[in-house]
């Protein structure tokens, strides 16, 4: 199992390119960078981190396909491949109604749809082939003017059972959410059987096990709000009277934080010990995860953060 991190875009662009270098120096796998509305752009921040190293993938997890024209994605991903000299992982996902049409405007209409098609049409122009059809509303009929064609993987960051089903034969593989439990890694590889699993996890480690926890304690309970009752929630063991309470919590603009005891948090996380982190990262391995991203938060000093996760790592012997 490959083991990487991602820097929180609340970070500066500077720390999230030191977190990078900190990253391969240290013997990480990979690098990923998250696009969250409204922080600092991925594929900016991706290049950068590109340009410091050498050896780590960098991984866009995820951009969205309505804020970018699919030929303007495409520009960009080709660029960045150049840059990581072949190390670029592409990932999309179909984001939701709350940011694309209530916040910023845009229609979001048919989004699954809409994902296999953008990501096809990738495919096409990063290909080196000129695309003709109708992506998003939009006729198109472009070809990039750059070469030579660069074979970029793209992922899908999904979690609907459709769309899990279609990133089976659309894309390279999938990225999972924060939260993602090794039984949900399972039921994931199981039922849908795609070609790589990659999963974002929250990540703290103290000698003292619910000091490691209570750190994450606020982070679990507003993501628990997020997925409210669904696959990931139940996949871990949780209710969905549990999941729909921290949902109604997160919608009211309150926390459920009072709500997620250690063994919750320890369910859907790498925390605790070192010995505890060490054994969720056996777990998911176990469980069929290609590989795991700490999703930083961007409290802990970069140096530290690396540190912590190579120590786990070399722990469980994934080091």
């Amino acid at each position: 199992m490959r083991i990487g991190v991602a820097p929180s875009g609340r970070r500066s662009a500077a720390d999230a390119v030191t977190l990078a270098r900190l990253a391969e120096d240290a013997g990480l796998d990979e690098v990923w960078v998250s696009e969250d509305y409204l922080e600092r752009g991925a594929f900016a921040v991706a290049g950068a981190m590109a340009a410091v190293t050498s050896r780590v993938r960098v991984g866009l997890g995820v951009v969205n396909p309505w804020t970018r024209h699919v030929a303007l994605t495409a520009m960009e991903a080709h660029a960045l491949d150049e840059v990581a000299d072949g190390r670029s992982v592409l990932g999309i996902g179909a984001s939701n109604k709350g940011w694309m049409q209530d916040r910023l405007g845009i229609p979001f209409e048919r989004p699954i749809a809409h994902l296999a098609d953008y990501t096809r049409g990738l495919r096409t122009l990063l290909a080196g082939e000129r695309l003709v059809g109708r992506i998003g509303g939009q006729d198109v009929d472009a070809a990039l003017d750059a070469h030579p064609p660069r074979n970029v993987p793209i992922v899908w960051g999904v979690k609907g059972p459709r769309a899990l089903e279609l990133s089976a034969t659309e894309a390279d593989g999938v990225m999972l959410s924060v939260l993602s439990s090794p039984d949900y890694v399972r039921w994931v590889r199981e039922s849908y059987q795609p070609r790589d699993i990659v999963a974002y996890a929250s990540f703290a480690v103290d000698a003292d096990r619910s000091v490691a926890r209570e750190r994450l304690r606020a982070h679990t309970a507003r993501f628990l709000g997020m997925h409210g009752a669904s696959a990931i929630t139940e996949r871990a063991g949780l209710s969905a009277e549990f999941a729909t309470a921290c949902r109604e919590r997160l919608l009211a603009g309150t926390s459920a934080a009072d709500l997620v005891d250690d063994d919750v948090v320890g369910a859907v996380t790498v925390s605790g010990t070192v010995d505890d982190a060490a054994a969720a990262l056996l777990a998911h391995r176990d469980a069929g995860l290609d590989s795991l991203v700490v999703i930083d938060d961007g409290s802990a000093d970069p140096a530290e953060l690396v540190a912590g996760i190579v120590a786990v790592a070399s722990h469980a012997g994934l080091g």
